[in-house]
């Protein structure tokens, strides 16, 4: 990953080149014939965006940690949850599980138990664009392209523009 870097201090990355990058970390793993599976929306976005990088012709797996989250009780069912689709056999499969943004690992540990719900993968990657640091769960991505740090009440956010590329924008809380 590259170096440690402030974004508000410049701007941020082309998130595009980023998911190059990503592809080719994970070519290489190709042999092992693994299946996309992005987190919505962000990872969603990316492994759609590797998928065609890396000229796969298998689908990509969609998941919605939403009921998986351990803060479900505290917040309930987020408004916008999308279903869950693997139109794949997740048993004995190697699997690169995609997010946008790596920060606490919760939503990386709710994916993992989703995915279980489904079958029992001989292996499961991370691939992620960004990683903020911030773990509270003994969580690391296999294949990153940015360690961020964000000041308090930052949040990095990956959206898709109307021309479908995809870019970063920073919010504050």
């Amino acid at each position: 990953m590259s170096p440690l870097s402030d974004p508000s201090s410049r701007s941020l990355p082309d998130a595009e080149a980023q998911c190059r990058q990503l592809a080719d970390l994970i070519r290489p793993q190709l042999a092992n014939k693994p299946a996309l599976v992005g987190i919505y929306s962000g990872g969603a976005w990316i492994a759609e965006r590797l998928r065609e990088l890396l000229d796969l012709p298998e689908e990509i797996g969609l998941i919605d940690v939403s009921f998986y989250r351990d803060d479900f009780a505290e917040k309930g069912l987020h408004p916008q949850c999308k279903p869950t689709v693997i139109p794949f056999d997740v048993e004995g499969r190697h699997l690169i599980l995609v997010d946008d943004v790596l920060y606490t690992g919760r939503t990386t540990r709710a994916a993992i138990n989703e995915l279980f719900d489904y079958g029992r993968p001989a292996s499961i990657a991370l691939a992620v664009l960004a990683d903020r640091g911030g773990r509270e769960l003994p969580v690391a991505a296999t294949y990153g392209v940015w360690d961020v740090q964000l000041g308090e009440g930052q949040n990095l956010v990956l959206g898709k523009q109307d021309n479908g590329q995809l870019a970063w924008r920073l919010e504050h809380a």
